[in-house]
């Protein structure tokens, strides 16, 4: 699994610091490295060039018993290497092994590596397979001959070696110390930051989507020359135009609802002496004429739909204003069949099913505006699905809560409407056919009922099943 590198800037920048700090101590062990394999190299070089090539030219006397004819080995240090070659072809070739000669046996690699030395009296390296690594010289001797003589780089590899185990021991302790000493710098650095985290993460938990809003203190003032300082300013005056549109938007609000709650009190006596009216003139013993009839009907009808919709926006701006509501216990299972049966008798083409619990269920709350929201739900139900729509009615207890849950199979809420189904005035028209009037508050009303009781309700449609869902605390 590929590891994803760090998120934080606290991470990023103790990594940065780390790679930078690698990338320094990998340049100075590198830089070390060559450096001291030059100085290492230049001084077998220096050896090389004051040796000459005896130990080469001692080679080429054949061995005979007098010591004499013995190749010269004096002043040479163990493991120098000599070889003769003539006419491209290496004569002669021995290594001085405790004061003494060895003679090699060479592979055909090996001469051909040897062939190749620039005969320029400068060191060369080459590898030889009875030996290993070599710095050699080729010198031209006196028969025309080429002489070569080499030390071995073994001592030098070692060397080396050692130096790049001490340089990895140190750069390493290096690197855990600053990273340590270095997170605990950047954590430190940064905790003005991490103030200016803090306050915005809790401003973001604000329901700053509707009520009165009670925003945090501003940060402290910060040097304005630093990057905190600067972010910690802006956001001051961020949430310092934010408070101010709060506050506009709860004033208009508050106003709103304050004119919502005297024009519905206002608007119902005269709306109720329009109805009476209608109902006196309805009533009267003269004839009246079949077109008078009808349009006092009409008028009958529309004030008693106006009176409905009145009463509702009173009720809306009530709980809006955060009226206190009834806290008693409510004998939800007896509420939920009352209303069942209501709707039966209302809707006596749908079918209605009921499943409630066996023990009844009871919650704390406002009985009267509990009856009022599961009447708009059953309400809904069969104003918006045609004739012969099954819907059904559950309640079920468990957990410390209550859940109501209405049903039905009827043509379902469209997609795009469902996120909006509980606003007031909006209607699901256009995919649920309808045979009386609609305010489009039912749904509104039944969300703001819940909400005043802690509680939550939830949709879900789709064509042939739209769902209700409705959860109380007991």
């Amino acid at each position: 699994m590929k590891r994803l590198p760090p998120r934080t800037l606290r991470g990023q920048l103790t990594a940065g610091l780390l790679v930078l700090l690698a990338a320094a101590c990998l340049a100075v062990g590198i830089t070390t490295d060559l450096a001291l394999r030059g100085f290492l190299v230049g001084r077998l070089d220096e050896q090389l060039s004051v040796t000459g090539g005896r130990f080469a030219a001692s080679l080429e006397h054949e061995r005979t018993p007098d010591a004499d004819n013995r190749p010269d080995t004096r002043g040479q240090a163990d493991a120098t290497f000599g070889a003769r070659l003539l006419n491209g072809v290496v004569t002669q070739a021995a290594v001085v092994d405790d004061a003494t000669d060895r003679r090699l046996t060479l592979l055909p690699g090996d001469r051909r590596a040897l062939n190749r030395v620039p005969v320029d009296g400068r060191g060369h390296s080459i590898r030889l397979s009875p030996l290993g690594a070599y710095r050699v010289v080729a010198v031209q001797g006196d028969d025309n001959d080429v002489l070569l003589t080499g030390l071995p780089l073994r001592p030098v590899e070692a060397t080396l070696r050692r130096l790049e185990a001490v340089e990895a021991a140190v750069f390493g302790a290096a690197l855990l110390a600053t990273g340590i000493a270095g997170a605990l710098w950047v954590r430190v650095s940064l905790r003005p930051l991490h103030k200016v985290t803090e306050h915005a993460t809790g401003v973001a938990r604000l329901p700053l989507a509707d009520g009165d809003v009670a925003m945090p203190d501003p940060l402290p003032d910060s040097d304005p020359r630093t990057e905190v300082g600067q972010v910690a300013a802006a956001l001051n005056r961020m949430l310092g135009h934010v408070e101010d549109a709060l506050v506009r938007r709860q004033d208009s609000e508050e106003r709103l609802r304050h004119f919502a709650a005297d024009a519905s009190h206002e608007l119902r006596t005269p709306v109720a002496n329009i109805r009476g009216h209608a109902e006196l003139a309805l009533r009267g013993q003269g004839p009246v004429p079949d077109g008078v009839r009808h349009a006092l009907e009409r008028i009958q009808s529309e004030s008693h739909r106006m009176s409905r919709l009145v009463d509702d926006l009173l009720l809306l701006a009530r709980l809006d204003a955060g009226r206190p509501l009834e806290h008693e216990n409510v004998d939800l299972t007896l509420l939920v069949l009352d209303a069942t049966y209501d709707a039966r008798a209302a809707s006596p083409g749908h079918r209605w099913t009921l499943d409630l619990p066996e023990e009844p269920v009871t919650v704390t709350g406002d009985a009267h505006r509990l009856q009022q929201a599961i009447g708009n739900l059953l309400a809904n139900a069969r104003t918006h699905t045609p004739s012969g729509t099954e819907v059904s009615v559950t309640l079920t207890s468990d957990n410390g809560g209550a859940c109501l849950v209405v049903s039905d199979n009827g043509p379902g809420i469209p997609e795009e409407l469902q996120s909006e189904v509980f606003t007031r005035f909006v209607r699901a028209d256009q995919a649920r056919s309808r045979s009386t009037g609609s305010t489009g508050l039912g749904l509104a009303i039944v969300q703001a009922v819940v909400s005043a009781h802690q509680g939550t309700v939830q949709v879900s449609s789709r064509p042939g099943h739209t769902s209700f869902r409705v959860t109380l605390r007991t």
